[in-house]
């Protein structure tokens, strides 16, 4: 299925959503889920971060640009949905930026989500010049998610947890600058986030307007936080990074049981965008590897339909 980007950006729920988070529960879940572009449900896509090795800023043998991308996406892979990562993007300049935006048009795909994953950005830092410096570079980020015409954007949670005010009250700022801009923000369990499987829930309820979840499914620090924290955080979910790592032949996954976290997440109501995120240093590989997600994500998503439609 194809949808424009005119379809996406229609879906002005940014505000809508962000006045139902002050509490939340599996009701106001379903609330959130309601502003969904209603084109994304079933929709599978990749972050591009699952192409680390792959992608390059000019092209190269065995390697791909960004601007090739969609159209590889949709050709090779049967996919359209394409979330972004800061490390990704070869420049910020408007032209090239809109370069980005034509190709996915173009492919029929849509870009939905930008990660911004600057590593050394410390937006909880009690000293205020380097808060300061890691919020403009945010602030930033958050103009070219928008001038990409992009739903959201998620700031990288970094491994020791912060002050919890400062954090907050960053967010808050980060929340209010992408609200002028049609961007909302988006909270994922990584970091400090992942021993607790509230933590995303909590710190959405205590950030309050504009933001989301955007639950992935690998970062976690064990199996019984993982399945908890999903239950969680999939009913304030508007996007969910598909996290699988090594798989085998027939796409087995021992590490921890991908369709079970499907599963949680159907059953919350969240129907996409499910995003995969996974990678190899082999093209070849990572395609196969990548088709069979899909594959399963698809026959999962039809077998719960029928169970839907039946009960």
């Amino acid at each position: 299925m194809k949808f424009s980007r005119r379809q996406f950006l229609n879906v002005s729920g940014g505000a809508v959503v962000a006045s139902c988070l002050g509490n939340p529960s599996l009701t106001v879940g379903q609330d959130v889920q309601k502003q969904i572009p209603k084109s994304l449900a079933g929709q599978l896509g990749i972050t591009t971060s699952s192409l680390a090795y792959q992608l390059s800023p000019r092209a190269k043998v065995d390697q791909l640009t960004l601007l090739e991308l969609p159209r590889i996406l949709r050709d090779e892979l049967g996919m359209t949905v394409i979330d972004l990562n800061t490390s990704t993007l070869a420049s910020t300049n408007p032209k090239y930026l809109d370069q980005v935006r034509a190709a996915a048009d173009k492919a029929g795909c849509v870009l939905t989500n930008l990660k911004m994953n600057q590593p050394k950005l410390d937006m909880n830092s009690p000293d205020t010049s380097v808060r300061n410096k890691a919020l403009n570079a945010y602030k930033a980020s958050i103009d070219v998610a928008s001038h990409l015409g992009l739903k959201w954007a998620r700031p990288l949670p970094l491994v020791p947890k912060p002050d919890i005010k400062i954090h907050v009250a960053s967010y808050r700022a980060l929340c209010e600058y992408g609200a002028e801009r049609n961007v909302q923000l988006l909270v994922e369990n990584y970091g400090w986030m992942q021993d607790d499987p509230n933590s995303v829930v909590k710190l959405v309820d205590l950030i309050g307007d504009n933001v989301a979840a955007c639950p992935d499914t690998g970062n976690w620090n064990s199996n019984e936080i993982r399945y908890a924290g999903l239950k969680q955080t999939f009913p304030l979910a508007v996007t969910c990074d598909f996290k699988a790592r090594n798989l085998g032949p027939r796409g087995e996954h021992p590490l921890y049981d991908l369709k079970r976290c499907f599963e949680i997440g159907w059953k919350s109501g969240f129907r996409g965008p499910w995003c995969f995120e996974h990678a190899n240093q082999d093209r070849k590989a990572l395609f196969h590897e990548l088709s069979l997600l899909r594959e399963m994500l698809q026959s999962w998503m039809k077998e719960a339909a029928k169970q839907s439609a039946g009960s």
